[in-house]
């Protein structure tokens, strides 16, 4: 209820002018039409009234690529069938077995130069029907405008801002120096292992030449745009205690369980030291201190066994000002400190604590920020808290900037009844209407041809 009302508001605030860049190109946007904006149901599909764009937005919301069976085929052929509809050429890739990267290029005036790397994921995580208002693969329409469904928000509203805003691009005959690469990639929701992070050791990402890349960000419920220029390292570990078995009526010593009770005290006692940093500083966000979170246990066999070894996992998210090494260093500590046949491992390390400038001397985020500025849309700086293929991007050395055109809209990615106020989305594509040209018109730096 409360997030019905909060973009009921939004979309006050947007017919109010309070947060348009343009009125013609609002005017122009959306009809004037019964139902749009008022109280009656919009689920049609194939409503004339509907935005064009609106329109292709909800058909992609339609294709399940739900883990953990997405149906990747599908969304090839939608994405094959818009590249035709673009008079552009489309390129896929066989990363790993059925997990294909998909390319749509746009070329430059100049080809040599560097290119504009456009990047979305086109899987979804799973949903939980019961508690969700509308089928969360119906992309249904409410009487406000919201569009109801998985990937509303993470991340199938910024492939079709993308493809959209090209699309009116070249309709009005633009064409800019750099090439424009629009990349859609799989398995980004389950670690980007198939996906991003193979793609970027394959001859083909050399062959794009990228100088640049965007990618998804996350909304703002505020009237700015959240924009991400680093994220946190995740790593996932495993500690494995071993001690002394025997009988649950005894009081056995070295024990499995007094280990792992020292384990989780000392990563909770640190989870609690870097929560206390952020609640006592207003200038920090959720990107700026590390998270742990134990996550997982296992271990015994039955209520009158004492176990031999207990396993404990926990998800730590590491900004990226922190030494990592150093880190680790502190989590041998801690192992050591519980006992000894005390290990781990980790299921997920990431090591790169890349981060993108934003400074204003520096080429690609200048022309990003002044488009922008140019669109009224006003940016809030910050690393993400989470995890997304830009970081396999920044590990090889090239800049990138997370950015979803998301604002005065609740989060909801990966939460029960995500969606996406149709105006909030066709202000992105004007957004990307004003920062697609901009990078793309970068003039050469050094190096370049």
């Amino acid at each position: 209820m409360l997030f019905a009302c909060d973009l009921s508001k939004t979309a006050q605030a947007v017919e109010m002018g309070n947060v348009l860049s343009d009125k013609d190109f609002w005017d122009s946007m959306l009809p004037d039409k019964d139902g749009l904006g008022g109280s009656g149901r919009c689920e049609n599909p194939l409503d004339p009234s509907e935005h064009p764009s609106v329109s292709l937005f909800r058909e992609y919301l339609r294709i399940k690529t739900v883990h953990p069976e997405p149906d990747y085929d599908a969304a090839l052929k939608f994405l094959e069938r818009i590249a035709t509809e673009l008079g552009l050429p489309f390129k896929k890739v066989e990363v790993c077995p059925r997990r294909v990267v998909a390319i749509i290029t746009w070329e430059g005036t100049r080809p040599k130069l560097k290119s504009v790397l456009l990047n979305s994921h086109t899987d979804v995580v799973p949903v939980f029907q019961e508690h969700w208002k509308y089928d969360a693969f119906a992309a249904y329409k409410d009487g406000e405008g919201n569009i109801y469904g998985r990937g509303s928000q993470d991340m199938k509203c910024v492939t079709i801002q993308y493809i959209e805003a090209i699309r009116k691009l070249k309709s009005e005959g633009k064409r800019f120096a750099r090439t424009v690469h629009l990349l859609f990639v799989p398995d980004e929701e389950v670690g980007g292992h198939k996906g991003m992070e193979t793609f970027i050791q394959h001859p083909e990402f050399k062959a794009l030449n990228v100088g640049f890349s965007l990618d998804e960000g996350l909304a703002n419920p505020e009237d700015k745009f959240t924009v991400f220029y680093g994220e946190r390292n995740p790593w996932w570990i495993t500690v494995k205690c071993t001690g002394s078995p025997g009988h649950g009526s005894r009081f056995v010593e070295n024990t499995a369980a007094e280990k792992v009770q020292r384990i989780i005290n000392s990563f909770l006692e640190f989870r609690e030291k870097e929560k206390s940093r952020l609640d006592g500083d207003v200038c920090l966000t959720l990107g700026d201190v590390t998270t742990v979170n134990m996550t997982m246990i296992r271990g015994g066999v039955s209520y009158n066994v004492i176990p031999s070894d207990i396993d404990v996992s926990f998800d730590i998210r590491i900004s990226p000002t922190v030494n990592l090494q150093e880190f680790e260093k502190q989590i041998q500590i801690w192992c050591q400190s519980a006992g000894d046949g005390v290990t781990y491992e980790f299921a997920q390390k990431f090591m790169s604590t890349e981060m993108t400038s934003t400074s204003e001397s520096d080429p690609w985020w200048k022309a990003f920020s002044s488009a922008c500025r140019d669109k009224n849309a006003l940016l809030k700086k910050e690393i993400f808290p989470a995890a997304t293929d830009s970081r396999f991007i920044r590990s090889m050395g090239l800049p990138a900037i997370g950015f979803s055109p998301i604002n005065l809209t609740p989060i909801l990615l990966h939460d029960h009844n995500e969606f996406l106020n149709e105006k909030v989305f066709l202000r992105g594509i004007d957004i990307y209407f004003g920062v697609i040209p901009a990078l793309a018109s970068v003039p050469p730096q050094l190096g370049e041809a």
